[in-house]
């Protein structure tokens, strides 16, 4: 599903770097992720820990296909990004599932068209994408405000519309950086719950959290970054 054989990735240009936190962006030049060496399975499920700054998004960067590594091999499901065309990438994306950080809705599109966005990208029969949006957005609480404008909803509410989109299309590889940072306990359970589904379903599940307590209520094994290199890889599971 996921390798990474000896993964380095250095942000050269200011402008290889426009969406990372602060506690996460190197000075120009500099390495942020050292010599990563490790596999995802089909269908596991990993957390990724560590510290502000330690790499985590720089990762789900990668990961998500955002930017190249700048050493090393990565491959993803079954393509070998480090050497795939840019026009191969676009097609590949579309079987990553991404929850980012700061929500990232089109602020013109209402929820429900939102989260229709992938499929309909997709071809999507349009009665299709009605009934498979409504029950998603049903189904994170959102039913009331499938007509509501992104700047209208509280943290929250853009979070699970957020989330909404990025499962709407059943990804075989989903990536979540802190997904639940603007959930309160229950909403936060109730992601976990679809995570864990989805993972059933066969879909491989990173998720990038400093939630320990949810770890702790949901084991599974663990990807721990620290300065950029990987201290802790759990290959069990």
């Amino acid at each position: 599903m996921v390798r990474l054989e000896a993964v380095g990735l250095r942000y050269d240009r200011p402008w290889d770097r426009p969406w990372d936190p602060p506690g996460d962006r190197a000075t120009s030049g500099a390495e942020v992720l050292h010599a990563l060496s490790f596999e995802l399975p089909g269908g596991s499920f990993r957390w990724l820990l560590g510290p502000s700054g330690a790499g985590k998004t720089s990762l789900l960067r990668l990961l998500y296909l955002a930017v190249r590594p700048t050493s090393g091999r990565l491959s993803i499901l079954d393509t070998e990004v480090t050497t795939a065309r840019r026009h191969n990438l676009p097609q590949l994306r579309r079987r990553i599932g991404v929850v980012f950080q700061e929500f990232r809705l089109l602020p013109h599109l209402s929820a429900f068209d939102n989260v229709a966005l992938p499929l309909r990208i997709a071809g999507r029969p349009e009665g299709q994408i009605r009934a498979d949006v409504s029950e998603m957005l049903n189904w994170v609480g959102l039913a009331g405000r499938t007509d509501a404008a992104p700047a209208s909803l509280s943290g929250g509410e853009q979070q699970r519309v957020a989330i909404a989109r990025a499962v709407i299309a059943r990804p075989s590889l989903l990536l979540a950086d802190e997904p639940t940072g603007n959930l309160d306990d229950s909403q936060a359970e109730r992601l976990m719950h679809l995570f864990k589904e989805l993972n059933r379903l066969g879909t491989t599940v990173v998720v990038a959290t400093h939630n320990e307590p949810l770890v702790a209520r949901h084991p599974a094994p663990v990807l721990r970054l620290d300065h950029g290199r990987l201290v802790k890889a759990d290959l069990a599971w």
